[in-house]
């Protein structure tokens, strides 16, 4: 009887010995698809720090705060949300040069739950146009105005080839959330596990002078790096589409 018991657990743990779990990091090791929702990093160790609604007028002075820290950062910048993205024009052009990432946050800042695929593609391509005149790059990244996916969103950002970010970190500074606040939002998501994915604005000074400068200290402290979207999901690669593009001088403003 024992013996019965006995030798078909060893035989599964011979098994199991000759074909050993694979190291589940490995999972994680695979560029994002687009057109699927993506919340959190894929890497310990990281911080993605990704502010809306640019370019503004803290753009510059929150570039030199982040390269002062050593800090990489995304954009997701829209065309006409704060004045015109050619108005922005030498912002925009620095930001690039200093390696951080470019991304999608619309041309309008519409709800783009509710729009038709002809509206959505005609906000992502404007965009698009914009930025391949500034700095000759299409992004492959996008993050949806108030994080609305529902409707013929997520198929058309799947046929267009972006990558759709949310956040799993609110700063709360687009709800009148202090600086202090926002920190305790950060701490509550700590620092064990997959990095975070925050959702800030550029277009609040604390959120520039205060809360970014913060998280540098904050980061340092606990040893996490601070890296764009694309890097924490192991795409640092990918963050533009790929191709040789023109600019073709169109301007919606």
């Amino acid at each position: 009887m024992l013996t019965e018991t006995v030798l078909p657990w060893l035989l599964l743990v011979s098994s199991a010995a000759a074909y050993p779990a694979p190291n589940p990091v490995q999972f994680l090791k695979r560029a994002p698809d687009a057109g699927v929702v993506i919340q959190k990093c894929a890497n310990p160790g990281v911080l993605a720090l990704a502010y809306d609604d640019g370019p503004y007028q803290y753009t510059s002075q929150l570039v030199d705060i982040l390269d002062r820290g050593g800090a990489k950062a995304t954009f997701f910048w829209t065309g006409t949300l704060y004045g015109c993205i050619y108005n922005q024009a030498a912002a925009v052009r620095k930001t690039f040069a200093s390696g951080h990432q470019i991304a999608s946050h619309s041309w309008s800042h519409g709800y783009m739950g509710s729009m038709s695929e002809s509206q959505i593609r005609s906000e992502m391509t404007r965009l698009e146009d914009a930025l391949v005149n500034l700095i000759g790059k299409k992004p492959a990244y996008m993050r949806p105005p108030y994080l609305q996916t529902s409707g013929v969103f997520l198929p058309t950002m799947r046929a267009m080839g972006y990558k759709v970010i949310t956040n799993d970190v609110d700063s709360g500074d687009w709800n009148n959330q202090s600086p202090q606040q926002s920190q305790q939002a950060f701490q509550r998501a700590g620092t064990h596990g997959n990095g975070h994915i925050s959702l800030m604005h550029e277009t609040y000074a604390s959120t520039v002078n205060t809360l970014t400068p913060w998280l540098i200290n904050w980061a340092k402290q606990n040893n996490l790096r601070l890296v764009t979207v694309a890097e924490c999901l192991n795409d640092a690669d990918g963050m533009y589409q790929p191709g040789n593009f023109t600019g073709n001088g169109r301007n919606y403003c």
